[in-house]
């Protein structure tokens, strides 16, 4: 196997393993060996768009990892494998037998999030779900994928500009941002400048050109001022090292277009760098008063990331001074691990722990968002409104009476802030304080500021709140709030309806109903219904209305619908179930019948029992013990359930079976509501045996045939199915 390797690629192993004794602490030589031999057989052959073997591009990745951002070594094989799945002939089990399951799980997830730019918004989502999915499970494979990435845009060159415009767009939007929200300062910074390079090659130039001919004069001019100042603090003590720093090329690039400036106006290019080498936080503050007794301080420019961090954990005081001539100079003032953590964010907690497990706290820390919004997001839309949200949006911090803490996105307001606090104190949410003054509900908040939330019993939220609020959290619990509303209204306003119509001994259709309220209007038998239980509508006038309107010999519908689903679902159950006898193996007992086992069982096809429910067994006459749910109308009859044919049955724990059940919807028929039932069920990891919705004047009655493991898991998906906005009742069709 080692002499099919040519000299110059062994060659590239080797600076692997001396790249990873400098940069890691403990790690498995012969796992990185036998991943990079992998590798070299997988694409073996293979090129790239640059004419290069497709081999050096995986290298290239792991060489990236361990210099930009060193973890284990277990991310260094599977960086060297992380396109042998989607590319090769290689599956999951072969990295699993040659490497382990860590390897592999993290190569699988990599593959699984390849690709996920696409146009189309449900499928977008759905990509980018499944990369927050995996991310979640194991945070090394967003870091991998940052390196794939940054090597890809280096060498992006060798693409058709069409490819290289996509590619850059992006990662300026995706992947800059994402590198953000986990403190990958320096890596966030090259996919900025880099993406620049192919969205606007004519302005990079430009920039670039501008910025080599003064760079004499920037070291000439910050040298004058960092010598002095590493001196003095030396003097007082301090280990410092001072740097000078260039404002980056998409910063300065962003500040002309936002500000419409050229880049004459643009005169915070130059930037000073204090880093100390000490664990005492004090220090940074010192710094900062000597420094500035120097050069004076421009107040509006302080900020105080060390007393309170930024959602990325990033700390660090930042100011300005003016320096020589009047120029003003951005000035950070951090401790050597503070910068560690800001140039490599999550990535940096490996260099002070041996092992990092999964559910580190520190590392949790890092995927708490990802969590919630795979938790909270009940659709493709919220989903993606959360997930550019949490990327692009600028912090706030305001806090409590009681003085803790609350991060907030800029442009919240106070019912973001009462929302943050509980569900109940951002429904009941009336009025607010903001640092002892009442304020509107759609104040704008700043940070610093202490807020005190008004609350009242009587309150509801209000659909215009969905126009004032930003935060993703707050737009999903005034829906689902409003939504259950909506729903108990119009049961309340159903059974209104029904009580005038039993004393009139009438039956009216949908569409005769709201043929005659249109001009009130209500569109839909919900609106009906709805208006009816708050009395903006009178029942009575209706009936008159309908009744003078009906036509002699106009008869209402006879036929059951409901009636016709049951008749439907047990069709299909029963054809299930037959097909399970026939075709399927004898497997082990699911159900413990008078607690023996090896007898002759079937489910009974009126009531179609799950494991969960209560069950009762019923012999036969040809012995076979038939398995009802107790509350099933065929063995409620008291006579029945106290005979000797009635005999004790429990489900048998040890046996794991899908089993068919039917679940009926009804709910508002709109645009997009199958899409929205269909992207429930399938985060459930549910399998769908048949779906059918049948519309009418506004609203839809559903069946579904899904397979459940238990009753417990059944009732957890109907939950999870009434949560969808403009669904009534979910229930089970034989209940």
């Amino acid at each position: 196997m080692l002499a099919q390797i040519e000299k110059d690629h062994y060659n590239k192993l080797n600076e692997i393993l001396q790249l990873s004794r400098k940069n890691l602490k403990n790690f498995d030589e012969s796992l990185i060996q036998r991943a990079f031999f992998m590798c070299y057989r997988a694409h073996e052959g293979e090129k790239r768009a640059s004419d290069e073997p497709f081999f050096f591009h995986p290298v290239e990745v792991a060489t990236i990892l361990l210099n930009e951002l060193p973890l284990d070594g277990v991310s260094v094989a599977a960086a060297l494998l992380h396109d042998v799945i989607e590319d090769s002939g290689y599956t999951y089990e072969d990295i699993v037998a040659e490497l382990g399951v860590e390897v592999a799980d993290i190569v699988e997830g990599l593959t699984k999030i390849s690709g996920i730019m696409i146009n189309r918004e449900n499928t977008q989502a759905e990509g980018f779900r499944k990369m927050l999915l995996s991310m979640v499970k194991d945070i090394r494979v967003i870091l991998i994928k940052f390196c794939d990435r940054l090597h890809n845009m280096r060498t992006l060159e060798s693409l058709p500009e069409h490819r290289r415009l996509k590619i850059a767009l992006e990662t300026r939007d995706i992947y800059a941002p994402l590198a953000h929200r986990f403190g990958l300062g320096k890596m966030k910074v090259e996919f900025e400048n880099l993406a620049l390079k192919f969205i606007d090659p004519e302005m990079h130039d430009f920039l670039q050109q501008k910025i080599r001919m003064g760079k004499g004069d920037r070291i000439n001019y910050l040298s004058k001022m960092i010598e002095p100042i590493k001196a003095d603090l030396e003097q007082q003590g301090f280990k410092v090292e001072v740097q000078g720093r260039a404002k980056h090329l998409f910063s300065i690039y962003n500040k002309m277009r936002n500000k419409n400036k050229s880049f004459e106006d643009i005169h915070d290019l130059y930037g000073i760098r204090v880093i100390l080498d000490t664990e005492r936080i004090a220090e940074c503050f010192s710094v900062y008063g000597f420094i500035t007794q120097k050069y004076p301080p421009v107040p509006q420019y302080f900020k105080d990331y060390i007393s309170i961090p930024k959602h990325n954990g990033y700390q660090s005081l930042h100011s300005a001074i003016i320096g020589p001539k009047g120029h003003m100079v951005e000035l950070q003032i951090r401790t050597k691990r503070m910068h560690e953590f800001a140039e490599l964010g999550v990535a940096a907690h490996w260099r002070y722990k041996e092992k990092i497990s999964r559910d580190d706290a520190n590392i949790d820390s890092f995927l708490r968002w990802a969590r919630e919004l795979i938790k909270d997001a009940d659709s493709a839309t919220a989903f993606m409104e959360g997930f550019k949200l949490n990327l692009y949006h600028d912090e706030i911090y305001v806090f409590t009476p009681k003085g803790d803490m609350k991060t907030m996105p800029a442009g919240a307001t106070p019912i973001d802030f009462a929302y943050a606090i509980h569900t109940e104190v951002g429904n009941g949410c009336i009025g607010a304080k903001v640092n002892g003054k009442i304020v509107r509900l759609n104040a704008q908040l700043k940070s610093g500021d202490r807020v005190e939330i008004i609350t009242s019993k009587n309150q509801k939220p209000k659909s215009d709140w969905l126009k004032i609020v930003v935060t993703q959290r707050a737009k999903l619990k005034i829906r689902s709030t409003i939504n259950e509303d909506r729903r108990l209204q119009i049961e309340k306003g159903r059974g209104i309806w029904e009580k005038l119509l039993t004393g009139t001994k009438k039956l009216f259709s949908d569409s005769e109903i709201i043929q005659q309220v249109k001009k009130d209007g209500l569109k839909t038998p919900a609106d009906f219904f709805s208006a009816l239980a708050t009395q903006q509508i009178n029942g009575e006038e209706v009936i008159e209305r309908v009744t003078s309107s009906k036509k002699e010999g106009h008869a209402a519908k006879s036929v059951s619908d409901e009636a016709r689903e049951v008749e439907d679902y047990l069709q299909i159950a029963r054809q299930e179930q037959e097909h399970q006898q026939q075709g399927m193996p004898v497997k082990k007992d699911e159900v413990i019948i008078a607690g023996m086992s090896n007898i002759a069982y079937s489910y009974a096809k009126c009531c179609q029992p799950v494991p969960g429910d209560d069950v009762l067994g019923f012999v036969s006459a040809d012995g076979v013990v038939k398995i009802h749910r107790k509350n099933c109308i065929n063995v409620s009859n008291e006579n029945l359930l106290k005979s000797e044919r009635v005999v004790s049955v429990s489900w048998n724990r040890k046996v794991e079976t899908d089993f068919l059940a039917g679940i009926k919807i009804v709910g508002e028929d709109r645009l997009g509501i199958m899409n929205q039932l269909t992207t429930v069920i399938s985060k459930f990891d549910t399998n769908i045996r048949s779906i059918s919705l049948n519309a009418r004047d506004g609203m839809f009655v559903g069946t579904m045939m899904v397979y459940v493991r238990n009753a417990e898991k059944l009732s957890t998906l109907m939950d999870k199915l009434k949560k969808v906005p403009g669904i009534f009742t979910v229930e089970r069709l034989i209940s």
